[in-house]
């Protein structure tokens, strides 16, 4: 058995166990789905439904990683000493997270973390990773430039910032995706699946570690958050995986393979500018609802199709991805 489905296997057990033990305590402390009182009138139901649940896949990255950690030190120890920096970034994010699901579902403070004081973390987080990856590593500022099969070099002044701006605009939109049940863990899980299959190609060992205890994370926690959910990710879980999935992207020099891949939380979050931008010039709204995930949940579409379709869709949208390298 190759060690991709070792940590496969290990990171998915751990989540399970995580998901048996933290979901009766999110329960207990009443920890619970606050529902807007304009959304979908199918999600009043989900209304108490314990979040937060992005717990079990930071604990389960956590464990997973100090192991391989361990596992790696004395055989690889190049490879083991670029695992723990690699988790660095979605468990960074999915700290903010954490501290806004915190004020809001704990604290009862509605508005949750300031939007100000959020950006400020995570621009914290990315500068931190950006300069790991540029003064640390000195991986270079190669650029893959999809279909065109050739690799850009940016100056460090535009790379910085691109950097940056791929982590934030990642983030933001895996967390606009999450809003039905399992939509965002099961688009994530694939584009993660897809970023770790380059990074087999690539001989990117450190990358194939920790993002397989992703993949490994995510499926287990699906297991809770299939409709209907017994579980939500919440902030924490959502920008985890973000932070996650561009945090891979930039190390394997991919960013803009996430035009691609990450297609449908870039199309979420497209239909939130466009609907916000049109309603402050017009008044109306040109979907019944944002993010569009929920526009077609109010044409009809029952949750399951939802995540089904979207899930396939991105799904080829990887196989073009990894078939553009």
């Amino acid at each position: 058995m190759n060690f991709q489905v070792k940590v496969l296997l290990m990171s998915f057990a751990i989540s399970i166990v995580f998901a048996l033990i933290v979901i009766p305590i999110l329960k207990k402390l009443k920890v619970g789905q606050i529902e807007r009182d304009d959304g979908p009138e199918s999600h009043l139901k989900k209304q108490g439904t314990p979040t937060m649940g992005g717990i079990i896949l930071a604990l389960t990255l956590i464990v997973s990683s100090v192991l391989l950690f361990f596992e790696y030190k004395t055989s690889e120890p190049d490879i083991a000493k670029r695992i723990l920096p690699l988790a660095f970034v979605p468990l960074g994010f999915g700290l903010v997270g954490l501290v806004d699901d915190f004020k809001k579902l704990i604290c009862k403070n509605t508005k949750g973390l300031k939007p100000l004081y959020k950006m400020i973390g995570l621009l914290i987080i990315s500068v931190a990773y950006t300069l790991y990856l540029v003064k640390y590593l000195n991986i270079g500022t190669d650029t893959y430039i999809p279909f065109l099969n050739k690799y850009i070099t940016m100056p460090v002044w535009l790379y910085i910032p691109f950097a940056i701006f791929v982590l934030l605009g990642a983030t933001n939109a895996v967390n606009l995706t999450d809003g039905i049940d399992g939509l965002s863990s099961s688009v994530s899980t694939i584009i993660l699946t897809c970023l770790v299959s380059i990074s087999i190609i690539l001989g990117i060992k450190e990358i194939t570690i920790v993002g397989t205890i992703l993949i490994g994370a995510c499926l287990g926690f699906l297991i809770f958050n299939l409709h209907p959910a017994k579980v939500f990710m919440g902030d924490t879980g959502s920008l985890l995986l973000g932070g996650a999935i561009s945090g891979i992207a930039l190390y394997l020099k991919m960013p803009l393979m996430l035009i691609i891949i990450a297609l449908v939380p870039i199309i979420e979050t497209i239909s939130v500018m466009i609907q916000v931008a049109h309603f402050k010039r017009t008044g109306n709204r040109v979907f019944k609802m944002a993010p569009i995930h929920h526009h077609f949940e109010l044409s009809g579409w029952k949750e399951g199709k939802i995540v089904s379709i979207f899930s396939l869709v991105t799904l080829v949208l990887c196989i073009v991805g990894i078939n553009v390298i």
